[in-house]
């Protein structure tokens, strides 16, 4: 038995069984569901699991918060409920059933960059860095780095390398690769066609601005000409290059036999695919990028640029929740690529760093609490290095009023950041380690927003939390645990209250000692009482709830009654090999009768045929603790009218 046994069979049953997982897979912290109807999944009693550090859906996936051992989890619960795992885009795709169109082109546009990050990030990491050693003037007399030291300017040299290949080549590039691997299609193709947008012997995007119409190179076709421009850094002319190249091989492989696919497929989706980027789709996009760049630029720098600010930075958290914040990326790609920086990127990490403000804050009111700090503490650490998720969903909005918090706190933050015109290289690790991504210039400014970031968020949630008396949250569960024991107590000692028993069916009563059955007449199975019947219909003896049903043979069924007695009332004997023929069951486990409720009906005729008695039995299988049963025999006896018995 694995480690996680007894955790995945609780799980299972709380996702509504296996019979509602539609498929199942795993990340690097989260079990990730594909649920048949999300409303089957009981959250309150899976957040409440140990296991278990919060949940949340998300682009139509329900996703389950284990931590770093999820694999070990994902495999004792692919053992126990017998669900094939699948692959995280198997889960994706399954998924997108439930999702709204705005959803899905958030996801598509998280699955095209999601792969292009690691490099993104490096890239600015590497921007920053040359920004300190060849655009700080604060060295012997106001001179760089690079202007005092040959070393350095050989580092800042090198470096530019790597920043190249990552900002005017890799993102054309990796977008189209990355286009074509997301839709299955070749990705070699791909990456052919984004090396395409940036080819040496286009004219270089950034040197567009400074070249005069004339001059502009261009592929003279007799009848018409068409400027040689390269697509350096640019976003969305990668993407609808990509997507026509995609569209156009889904196109050819389906009209071209496929003895000769491997040589016309590859030929005609990728020569009409550049020439649509050059032509075509290359100026629209270079067009639609700039207006969205200019329009959020406008934003950020114009007469509204506080209000801007101070919604951006308020709504970013919720839209990590839908999964929107992912569109972003391009966003700032773009801003990039036409105003050398973002203003966009500092309050995304700036709302990282609010958040977990708001969970340090609860560490600070939990500290006594260790099985909480088990959460907190870890959660608070990837905040700050720029993952939310393990905050946002299993610390704040659990409690919800640190999630309001740190979106205050990131909304005052973000307004400082965009009134003092703070800029980063390029996007960055969300978090702390952000600054390092900033124009240097602005590294003063930006290092007090993160401040803000810090205090506001920290100041508000501890304030808010020592009110709510979240640091005395131990003690006030284990108060509400007692008196919740002593209602159920109080609850269940009004509930022993004496019963009667009615009638089950029309007849004359039989002392259960004389039923022709050993089983029953020597209460092996519980006292009671039987009734050789003159009708049909088998009726509860008490109101009570349906606690068994024999759905093949229909010949039985059990009750719960309100004082926790049970009770079996049996049709006949030996009925059960009668398989169900001549009975018709009116009940369902669950269900709550009343005295006199019709129950089962069955086929006299049948049962007496097929050479059984039909003398039934009501047995007290639990009397639940009760001592004095009683039961009247010999007596005659209408249904849901006559009493004939009683336990106390």
């Amino acid at each position: 038995m694995g480690k996680y046994t007894e955790d995945a069979k609780e799980l299972l049953q709380y996702v509504g069984g296996k019979e509602n997982v539609g498929a199942v897979a795993h990340c690097m912290t989260r079990m990730r569901f594909m649920l048949n109807d999300p409303k089957k999944a009981d959250i309150g009693k899976i957040e409440g699991m140990k296991v278990v550090k919060g949940t949340f859906t998300q682009s139509g996936q329900f996703q389950v918060i284990i931590g770093n051992t999820v694999s070990e989890f994902y495999n004792d619960f692919v053992e126990v409920s017998g669900i094939s795992g699948v692959s995280k885009d198997a889960v994706k795709q399954a998924a997108k059933k439930n999702q709204n169109p705005l959803q899905r082109l958030a996801t598509v546009l998280a699955e095209i960059f999601t792969p292009l990050l690691p490099a993104i990030i490096t890239g600015g990491l590497i921007l920053g860095f040359r920004n300190v050693i060849d655009s700080l003037y604060i060295f012997e007399g106001g001179h760089t780095l690079v202007e005092l030291s040959q070393f350095w300017a050989g580092v800042d040299h090198f470096l530019w390398l790597i920043g190249e290949a990552v900002f005017h080549v890799g993102i054309p590039v990796g977008i189209c690769w990355s286009v074509a691997r997301k839709m299955g299609t070749t990705e070699m193709l791909g990456l052919i066609l984004g090396l395409t947008l940036v080819s040496g012997q286009l004219l270089n995007a950034y040197g567009v601005a400074g070249t005069a119409a004339a001059d502009i190179p261009k592929w003279n076709f007799g009848f018409i000409q068409v400027n040689m421009i390269g697509y350096q850094a640019q976003v969305i002319p990668a993407m609808l290059a990509a997507f026509c190249l995609v569209y156009l091989e889904k196109f050819f492989r389906k009209i071209i036999p496929s003895v000769v696919s491997m040589i016309f497929v590859p030929f005609f989706s990728l020569t009409l695919s550049v020439m649509a980027a050059h032509f075509v789709l290359g100026p629209i996009g270079w067009k639609i990028g700039s207006v969205i760049s200019s329009v959020v630029y406008a934003g950020i720098t114009g007469p509204v640029k506080i209000l801007f600010a101070a919604i951006f930075g308020f709504v970013y958290a919720p839209l990590v929740i839908t999964g929107l914040h992912h569109m972003t990326n391009a966003i700032d790609l773009q801003l990039v690529a036409d105003f050398g920086g973002t203003m966009l990127w500092p309050m995304i990490a700036l709302s990282n760093i609010a958040q977990g403000s708001a969970v340090l804050a609860m560490i600070v009111l939990q500290r006594k609490n260790a099985e909480k700090q088990e959460i907190n503490i870890p959660s608070c650490i990837s905040c700050y290095l720029g993952v939310t998720e393990p905050a946002i969903f299993g610390i704040n909005l659990k409690y919800m009023f640190p999630f309001i918090c740190a979106m205050t706190g990131s909304a005052i933050a973000a307004i400082f950041s965009v009134a003092t015109g703070c800029m980063a290289a390029s996007i960055g690790v969300g978090g702390l380690p952000g600054i390092l991504s900033m124009i240097p210039q602005y590294w003063g400014f930006y290092a007090i927003a993160m401040l803000i970031a810090i205090a506001v968020p920290f100041a508000l949630t501890y304030i808010i939390g020592k009110s709510k008396g979240v640091d005395r949250e131990e003690e006030i569960e284990a108060e509400a645990a007692a008196e919740a024991v002593a209602k159920e107590e109080a609850k269940a000692e009004a509930n022993r209250k004496p019963a009667e028993f009615t009638a089950f069916l029309t007849g004359k009563t039989v002392a259960i000692e004389n039923v022709p059955d050993q089983a029953f007449a020597s209460k092996a199975l519980g006292d009671g009482v039987a009734i050789d019947p003159t009708d049909n219909v088998l009726r509860a003896p008490a109101d009570a709830k349906v606690s068994l049903t024999m759905p093949e043979s229909n010949h039985a069924v059990g009750l719960l009654l309100n004082n926790g007695v049970e009770v079996l009332l049996h049709i006949g004997l030996d009925t059960i090999a009668m398989n169900g023929d001549g009975f018709k069951c009116f009940v369902k486990e669950g269900q709550a009768v009343k005295k006199g409720q019709a129950l089962i009906e069955f086929d006299v005729k049948k049962i007496k045929a097929a050479g059984h008695p039909l003398i039934t039995m009501m047995v007290i299988t639990d009397d639940n603790g009760f001592e004095n049963l009683t039961f009247k025999a010999g007596v005659d006896v209408k249904a849901g009218a006559t009493a004939i018995g009683s336990i106390s």
